[in-house]
């Protein structure tokens, strides 16, 4: 069945104002980082999109949204019970269909003139079942992402058939037990922020809420039930995902915007002019 909505999540405790801020894309045009994950599921031919929001940001969001206001649904999380249950909020968005999920505090950035969304897309059509969208994710940002391990597939390159699942390990456990060949030394298959799930992960979701073995279930708790429920695959996507919740994140998301756009020779010039003629507070008059 053709991918035709897509699920974003934003209502994360402290970080639900992430989505709203003002960036300027790679044309140089000022938007919001809701405009552009929203562009980024247009680009892969979604023509619906579930917005999971906090009680009280649905004027802010819509005002965020821009021209593609008319496409969206926004859907309130009342309390903040986790990532899992803001996703399973768009149950009867969903209706048991296939979904590309985007998380709201993630920018996107292709490498190639395919965006990564429509990447990932492809390639779930193509196989015809659940995809996460991976990165080599080194060590240090373990603390961050949900961590996979799996084989490398034949004929597809940076496509891995899974085989665990693990929110956030720490580095002594990723090293004993979810490197990946084909991975650099110290470097992991992290969680892009960006998957497409079949209507599965809402039945397994459901389960997990349920039977409250955990109080509040991660997306990665149901993520590694799917393996029991068929072909579940990671692809490594030409392109990069930036956290915009670390420190740093915005700026760092940014740069890398500008400096793959039309403005990044003046980027540049700003860069090396800031750095020469920075202040060494340690120096001596």
């Amino acid at each position: 069945m053709p991918i035709q909505k897509a699920v974003i999540t934003a209502a994360a405790p402290n970080q639900n104002r992430l989505p709203l801020q003002q960036l300027v894309d790679r044309d140089g045009q000022e938007k919001t980082a809701l405009q552009l994950i929203i562009e980024e599921t247009v680009a892969a031919g979604i023509d619906e999109v579930c917005v999971i929001i906090q009680p009280g940001d649905t004027e802010a969001y819509q005002a965020a949204a821009g021209p593609q206001i008319g496409s969206l649904h926004f859907v309130e999380q009342p309390e903040p019970l986790g990532y899992a249950d803001a996703v399973y909020r768009a149950r009867s968005f969903v209706d048991g269909q296939p979904f590309l999920h985007l998380v709201g505090d993630h920018l996107y950035l292709s490498n190639t003139d395919v965006p990564c969304a429509k990447q990932l897309v492809q390639m779930a059509n193509e196989h015809e079942c659940s995809v996460s969208a991976v990165q080599s994710t080194r060590e240090n940002n373990l603390p961050y992402f949900g961590i996979v391990s799996g084989s490398p597939t034949p004929r597809t390159d940076g496509l891995y058939q899974i085989d665990r699942v693990v929110e956030k390990p720490t580095p002594t456990y990723a090293e004993q037990e979810l490197v990946t060949p084909g991975l650099r030394a110290g470097h992991y298959l992290g969680f892009f922020g960006m998957h497409v799930f079949t209507g599965d992960i809402m039945d397994l979701i459901g389960q997990l809420l349920d039977s409250k073995i955990v109080a509040q279930p991660t997306l990665s708790d149901a993520v590694a039930m799917l393996l029991t429920r068929g072909k579940y695959l990671a692809y490594r996507l030409n392109g990069t995902r930036h956290n915009l919740g670390i420190q740093y994140g915005l700026l760092k998301a940014q740069l890398a915007i500008g400096l793959s756009g039309q403005d990044r020779d003046e980027i540049l010039v700003e860069l090396i002019d800031l750095l020469a003629n920075r202040t060494d507070t340690g120096a001596t008059p």
